[in-house]
């Protein structure tokens, strides 16, 4: 797996008991740590703003639409890349699905889109999310059990099953989430900032990503280019590519890739907080209701769920454009 942020708030959904797939559920603490490292690493820097205000419903749907279409996928951005880097060619239609998304996005964005203005609030409202992180990494830590065979969920097989050990999942989160707060890494953004404006800052930090996840895994033998047996990862084209359309498209309508929403929630964007919940509920449809792909192939409603995604995402683009005064 790597770091993906949509597979990993997929096993928290399932540690919560928000779905049953037993083989992906684990608190994972790398989601905790990208929040609290960004977040302290905010108020060292001065930039902890506590903000929100911005169409938060519109925000909490884009969050569970961006999961259905990176679980249809099998993988956020992050995981594209990585994916790509070892050699996986089915992220390769990933990876042109998430720019003909993005690229959608900046039309709307060109044609006056927004969500509207985000409204300073106090400052303990901005520690509600950091806070429920550090609640999260408590109940793992303790291994809360509240009813007898009940949450917390831990998967015994799978990929839930599969983890660094906790203090050092933690560690590299909070590394990471630092790290991106000062950098305001984003892998939309980058994208994005290409295509709209030829900015290349950001793609810097994704080419840097793809270079060294490569030579990593030719040095530990990690490299197997093909289509067929992948891990985690089908071969259906069709729905590779459009189901990170949907999740392109509404990473630029919400203004940032699950994990620069991450970042940002630490850093007091309440609007952000609310997306990532999206993504968190949305990972629980998509297995409760058939939706996410698995190495088998593309689930029996997942094409479906994809389709009312982005005509979901296709509405609110034309409809929050602000006419010209």
């Amino acid at each position: 797996m790597g770091i993906c942020v949509a597979c990993m708030e997929r096993d928290i959904a399932g540690a919560l008991g928000l779905h049953r797939t037993d083989v992906v559920q684990y608190l994972r603490p790398e989601i905790m740590g990208f929040v609290l490292g960004a977040f302290a690493a905010a108020l060292i820097a001065g930039e902890y703003k506590p903000r929100s205000g911005s169409a938060p419903l519109i925000r909490f749907f884009l969050g569970v639409f961006a999961m259905i279409g990176a679980l249809v996928f099998l993988g956020c951005p992050w995981r594209a890349l990585l994916r790509l880097a070892g050699g996986d060619g089915n992220a390769i239609l990933g990876i042109l699905g998430l720019i003909a998304g993005i690229f959608i996005g900046i039309q709307f964005l060109k044609r006056g889109f927004g969500l509207g203005r985000a409204y300073p609030q106090k400052k303990a409202g901005g520690w509600i999310f950091p806070a429920l992180m550090a609640g999260l990494f408590l109940l793992l830590l303790f291994q809360v059990s509240f009813v007898p065979g009940g949450p917390i969920f831990f998967s015994v097989k799978g990929p839930g099953s599969q983890h660094a050990p906790i203090f050092i999942s933690l560690a590299a989160g909070l590394i990471i989430g630092a790290l991106a707060q000062r950098s305001r890494f984003c892998t939309m953004g980058a994208f994005r900032d290409v295509l709209l404006i030829r900015d290349f800052h950001l793609i810097s930090g994704v080419a840097s990503l793809l270079v060294f996840a490569f030579v990593m895994n030719l040095i530990f033998g990690q490299f197997h280019p093909g289509f067929e047996g992948q891990p985690i990862a089908h071969t259906n084209h069709v729905w590779n590519f459009l189901g990170m359309v949907l999740s392109g498209l509404a990473f630029v309508l919400a203004g940032g890739c699950p994990g620069r929403q991450l970042f940002l929630s630490g850093e007091g964007d309440i609007d952000a907080g609310i997306f990532v919940l999206g993504m968190i509920v949305g990972a629980a449809v998509a297995h409760n209701f058939a939706l996410a792909s698995s190495p088998k192939g593309v689930a029996a409603f997942g094409p479906i769920a994809v389709i009312i995604g982005l005509a979901f995402c296709l509405i609110i683009g034309f409809g929050m454009r602000e006419k010209a005064k």
